[in-house]
């Protein structure tokens, strides 16, 4: 595909991209917020300090700049940092880690204009893209302007390279262009390099390198004590659409007594769709948000309906599901739980994080279930052997402690680069 066809169908696509951010607006009225930085207009002053810029699409890429960026305000104090997003919760993510010590903004649309107006507007000496944000008009637009441009924590799927291997040249072209591609592991590495990148390196997953806020645990112990201390706490992490009552279905079949299931779905515009789901089985329920006193002995389940508590959730539990697993959705990060020292159960669907969760249940730390009854059995097994649950604990806090260092590797790129 030519990149000028590709150009032609965004284009195209521009009021179907509208259209779609008025239908997410109908669950996340944010969405409609700033949507002149889409295209490229920016109302915020132009910076006049050396500006070093970050690309992170949504919550988890914003979570993993944290170390990176603590690594470059050390090594470039008198620079400022921008992070750009894709999504509302992202930008969320961005304020709550940041506060105003960062610049935040929407990356614009994939159109010539639009990436013009961004680069004019901020003028970056350095671009960094997190895991695999390709936009092809971007690239060359950087390469036009001798920006180095940098593809970090990149990641990709044997699913998504088939994908950008239809796209022929416009996806080997707009790899060769970038000046470094920095990989998680060494199979990242092949299929991007397959695909015409050059100059990889791998450096590692940057979302080991993300510490657990100084006050987790004192939090989480202060969650499970509203939860009770006695109760067993299971937790379903990062759930995705169709899981949760998957998830419901298996702990209807443990028998586990007294036992407390925490429910986070991964997009805070599910919260009220998994309240309702809650409300039709009858299954007594308080909201994270409401709970500022014991629970009931009643209350069967907790709806995480709270941003950035994801590590206290963790603490105050005794096991931790991964959603985004159970269906074919491809997972998402265990990193947090096991650096959180908690026993971890994965689905079979688990390829955005293949090499990690191979690894992880390769250390014990982690057990992957085929399917709802496999998670039913497996949640039952090891509430009754907490003997088994502290081994995949201490086995969770050792991998995740091996795989530090992320951050350094890649900050050494850039310094390469400058």
């Amino acid at each position: 595909m030519p990149r000028w066809i590709y150009t032609l169908l965004l284009y195209l696509l521009v009021p179907f991209a509208l259209l779609r951010l008025m239908w997410r607006a109908l669950r996340q009225l944010e969405y409609l917020r700033h949507i002149p930085e889409r295209f490229g207009f920016y109302h915020t002053p132009r910076p006049t300090a050396p500006l070093i810029w970050l690309h992170a699409v949504s919550v988890g890429e914003t979570r993993a700049t944290a170390p990176l960026v603590a690594l470059l305000r050390e090594r470039y104090p008198h620079h400022r940092i921008l992070i750009t997003h894709t999504t509302p919760t992202g930008r969320a993510a961005g304020e709550q880690l940041y506060s105003d010590t960062v610049l935040r903004g929407y990356l614009p649309y994939d159109l010539p204009g639009a990436m013009r107006r961004f680069l004019n507007h901020y003028r970056p000496q350095i671009g960094l893209l997190m895991e695999t944000e390709l936009w092809f008009n971007l690239i060359a637009a950087c390469e036009r302007r001798d920006l180095p441009l940098l593809l970090v924590n990149a990641r990709l799927s044997e699913r998504s390279a088939r994908g950008y291997a239809r796209l022929g040249k416009l996806a080997r072209d707009g790899l060769r262009r970038l000046r470094r591609v920095a990989a998680q592991t060494e199979d990242d590495a092949a299929r991007l390099q397959m695909l015409g990148a050059q100059n990889i390196s791998v450096t590692g997953n940057l979302k080991f390198d993300v510490a657990p806020p100084p006050d987790a645990k004192k939090q989480g112990a202060a969650l499970r004590s509203l939860f009770g201390t006695e109760r067993p706490v299971f937790l379903a992490a990062s759930t995705r659409e169709g899981e949760e009552s998957l998830v419901l279905d298996a702990i209807a079949e443990t028998q586990v007594p007294h036992l407390l299931t925490v429910i986070v779905p991964r997009h805070p515009q599910r919260f009220n769709e998994v309240a309702a789901l809650l409300e039709k089985r009858g299954l007594p329920h308080v909201r994270r948000s409401a709970l500022s006193a014991p629970l009931p002995a009643d209350v069967q389940v907790v709806l995480g309906d709270s941003m950035g508590e994801m590590f206290t959730y963790y603490a105050a539990c005794d096991l931790a599901f991964i959603g985004g697993s159970l269906l074919p959705l491809g997972g998402q990060n265990l990193i947090e739980a096991c650096a959180m020292g908690k026993p971890v159960l994965i689905g079979p669907h688990t390829w955005n994080f293949e090499v990690i969760a191979n690894s992880a249940v390769k250390a014990g730390a982690a057990r992957r279930v085929a399917d709802i009854n496999a998670l039913g059995e497996q949640i039952r097994e090891l509430f009754q052997n907490a003997e088994a649950r502290e081994h995949m604990a201490q086995q969770a806090t050792l991998f995740s402690s091996q795989h530090n260092g992320a951050a350094r590797r890649v900050l050494t790129l850039i310094e390469d680069m400058r």
